[in-house]
């Protein structure tokens, strides 16, 4: 895929609506900026739906990045950045997070995935959706603006069955929430876990670990050696992931070789919008709000960075910055116990996923 000069490509705001294309073998490559009136900007690309900048205000009103990315949306299709699996703010799928061995079965026929972690099959496998060129669409009303972005997932691309058509909607509102709602379809049985991957500092500089989370999470999916849930649903308590009361990433970090990279299950009704998680960067002011409709979440505080990327003052290395990856949980396919993950043909796969920026209080 030949490389096309970088320009401004779309300025989008509550009120007007401006675009310069780009261009990759006759298909455009676009730059999304959605503004609130408060100065808040989330910026997008269409190339794997990814988001690639959140700037929002701190506590004295200074606007500052809060998450790891790109200026250049041609940097997230730059084998360097691929080969590294980062996956900043992209679309993940067509299944999120980890398939044990990546195998599975639908009514008794196997299907076998690329092994790209270890001994497991990791985020849709090389050239998932985070690699696509998504169809894109920009809409705006009097307290919100948006972006649609869709992609069609031939039948066995990557390893899945059934031509799957997927719809993510970016929603920035004026309150400092953007929304991200998720619908796919399929012609075939298949299995779908979407998630975004976008990884947060609030503080804008320096690591996480002075970050205080508290989570709606009294539960987890305990995992083996090679992060594959046992299959077993497990209290936090006495753990170092029960952050129901309020403490910093980096107070127990270590009690894990790796540091956090851990679902977790969320309380209250599956399917219902509800909060997961808040995390305040003291310094700055700033707190986010994470809910969803999902099942569980994965907390991961980026320990496998390794500082090849850095934008601003946000350099891309360990304990950098933390995700809230919404999502059924990991190997769900393997797990007869766990929230299902099959998707039939006149099914409806849907679920969404809030970012509420605002001042801690």
């Amino acid at each position: 895929m030949p490389r096309t000069d970088y320009n401004t490509l779309i300025r989008f705001n509550m009120k007007a609506l401006k675009k310069v294309v780009a261009n990759i073998d006759g298909a455009d490559v676009l730059l999304v900026e959605l503004c609130a009136d408060n100065g808040t900007k989330v910026s997008l690309t269409n190339i794997g739906a990814t988001i690639t900048s959140i700037i929002v205000p701190d506590k004295d009103g200074k606007l500052g990045e809060v998450v790891l990315g790109f200026d250049d949306p041609m940097m997230y299709l730059d084998k360097k950045y691929l080969d590294c699996g980062y996956f900043f703010g992209a679309t993940v799928g067509r299944y999120a997070n980890r398939i044990g061995k990546g195998h599975f079965t639908i009514d008794n026929k196997s299907y076998q995935l690329e092994i790209n972690n270890g001994p497991n099959h990791l985020h849709g496998g090389t050239g998932s959706f985070n690699t696509k060129l998504w169809n894109a669409s920009t809409f705006e009303s009097n307290d919100r603006a948006g972006v649609s972005m869709s992609y069609v997932s031939p039948n066995m691309e990557n390893g899945y069955p059934g031509q799957l058509s997927v719809t993510v909607v970016f929603t920035l509102s004026n309150d400092g929430s953007l929304s991200i709602s998720y619908q796919a379809k399929t012609d075939k049985k298949t299995i779908i876990n979407l998630t975004n991957h976008s990884y947060f500092n609030l503080g804008g500089t320096g690591d996480i670990l002075d970050t205080k989370v508290k989570m709606k999470a009294s539960r987890y999916t305990p995992k083996d050696d090679t992060n594959i849930p046992t299959g077993e649903v497990e209290s936090v308590e006495g753990t170092a992931l029960d952050f129901l009361v309020p403490h910093t990433i980096g107070a127990r970090i270590m009690q894990y070789e790796d540091g956090y990279d851990h679902n977790l299950v969320i309380d209250g009704v599956s399917g219902e919008l509800r909060l997961a998680a808040t995390a305040v960067d003291e310094r700055s002011g700033r707190q986010l709000d994470f809910l969803t409709t999902e099942p569980g979440f994965q907390f991961y505080t980026a320990y496998y960075l390794g500082g090849e990327f850095k934008r601003g003052d946000l350099e891309a290395k360990r304990f950098a910055a933390f995700c809230f990856e919404a999502q059924h949980y990991p190997d769900s396919p393997n797990k007869k116990a766990f929230p299902s993950v099959l998707l039939s043909p006149g099914e409806t796969y849907s679920q969404t996923t809030v970012y509420k920026f605002s001042i801690a209080k």
